[in-house]
């Protein structure tokens, strides 16, 4: 039999903040992960809010997160107070920090933009340390994509055409450099495949560094930003980037590409590392498959694919499983589910309420804010009978849309820490509906 504190379903980004929280706060925690989580397919920012759900551009997101609980009482946002999210993002960075991996945002605390593979603006509230947080002024006398022969998840042809047409950089000269790194040619898995990854374990060999670097100051100067894929990482990307601006004296802008995003896994790298450091105990590789309920609607242990008759039991329990990448939902032709539990789910009934006709609307797809169902404190239902010691935080949850608002990694963060704080019965979570309620 295993016992702990608190148990942590799910290795995104949301799961490892909850059980980060729940260790700092001297709790036994186990975190289990199925493996590779939406991380390896994020962009590496954290995204707090770019829309309101009706639509309305925000530049300052925890100014716009006061009107949400009258307005959308349904999102997550609304379930908190708008310090307590703003704290939770700041405990991140402090966390991330501590790793060598540290995050930043605008003095104001207000969206900066970062530009995308597709050469367009992408609001967000913290990025990396080589990326370039665009506001209005360009104070660049040129942008230069670069380009990696052979590398073809990255086509900076097409984001240097998108990125003109955008006003802000309209009477910016912007333009191309090919580089050639040795020994790509030998780590090809196919003649279409040459992946991110692959490349940074070469630039980890000085004579391929080197000749990066000897390219790009060839074709750049210091009055240049430098817009290339993020192809450094493995645990010390940060590193050789702070070594390619040394050698280099460049202005260097990185943006994700096709997965595995080396952004992505430098933010679930150390986030591990930190938990792992704390003393906190990880099922990588494991699955939750099913969990034991009383009669008064306590979870009293899960069950898991690797530990077979084993149950693990924990006093509370908190599920980060994701959404339908993670298969923290799991959608079939006429319904969506949440598999492990069967929780109550937020979800239109016909499957042609699930989106919208034209896939590329400017209109959000109603199948984004479908999940799980809450109460104030982030206690799902099964059956309608409330779940007394589970709590679900991400994108697990209903009643919001992370891609159409660009606010998923700002409601991960929070409402893990949330999820954790109700657990364990703290009050600095709450929204004034749940004061009101206890």
């Amino acid at each position: 039999m295993l016992n702990y504190d608190i148990a942590v379903i799910g290795g995104g980004i949301a799961g490892y903040c909850a059980a980060l929280n729940a260790i700092e706060a001297g709790k036994k925690t186990v975190l289990i992960s199925q493996g590779q989580s939406a991380l390896h397919f994020s962009s590496g920012s954290i995204d707090v809010m770019a829309k309101t759900p009706s639509g309305e551009r925000v530049e300052a997101p925890f100014s716009a997160m006061a009107s949400l609980p009258q307005q959308h009482p349904e999102h997550p946002y609304s379930k908190m107070l708008p310090n307590f999210v703003r704290q939770s993002l700041y405990w991140l960075v402090d966390q991330l920090k501590e790793q060598g991996l540290p995050l930043h945002c605008q003095q104001d605390e207000s969206n900066h933009y970062r530009i995308t593979p597709l050469g367009t603006l992408k609001a967000t509230w913290l990025s990396q340390p080589f990326v370039y947080q665009h506001r209005q002024n360009v104070a660049f006398k040129r942008l230069l994509f670069v380009a990696v022969d052979g590398y073809r998840d990255f086509q900076p042809l097409l984001a240097k055409d998108n990125l003109k047409k955008h006003p802000d950089f309209q009477h910016c000269e912007i333009g191309e450099i090919q580089v050639t790194i040795p020994g790509c040619e030998a780590l090809r898995r196919n003649p279409n495949e040459l992946r991110s990854i692959d490349i940074a374990r070469l630039l980890k060999q000085p004579q391929a560094f080197n000749s990066l670097c000897h390219q790009l100051m060839k074709h750049a100067t210091q009055e240049d930003l430098v817009i290339m894929p993020a192809i450094m990482g493995n645990g010390d990307g940060l590193v050789l980037l702070q070594q390619l601006r040394r050698q280099t004296n460049l202005t260097l802008h990185e943006v994700p590409t096709m997965p595995p995003s080396l952004l992505g896994i430098r933010i679930e790298e150390a986030l591990q590392k930190r938990f792992l450091k704390q003393g906190g105990v990880l099922l990588k590789g494991d699955q939750v498959l099913s969990g034991e309920w009383d009669e008064q609607g306590h979870l009293t242990s899960i069950s898991t694919r690797n530990l077979g008759d084993i149950p693990l039991h924990a006093q509370a329990y908190i599920l980060a499983s994701g959404s339908y990448f993670s298969q923290g939902l799991k959608a079939s032709l006429d319904k969506i589910v949440e598999p492990i539990f069967g929780l109550d789910m937020v979800a239109k009934p016909h499957r042609r309420q699930w989106r919208n006709d034209q896939f590329f609307s400017a209109s959000a797809h109603p199948f984004m804010a479908f999940g799980v169902e809450t109460d104030a404190m982030f206690r799902p239902s099964l059956n309608g009978q409330v779940c007394q010691n589970l709590y679900c935080c991400g994108s697990v949850l209903s009643g919001y849309d992370p891609v159409f608002e660009g606010s998923g990694g700002g409601v991960a963060v929070s409402t893990a820490l949330a999820a954790v704080q109700r657990a364990m019965g703290l009050k600095q979570a709450m929204s004034v509906e749940e004061e009101c309620v206890l």
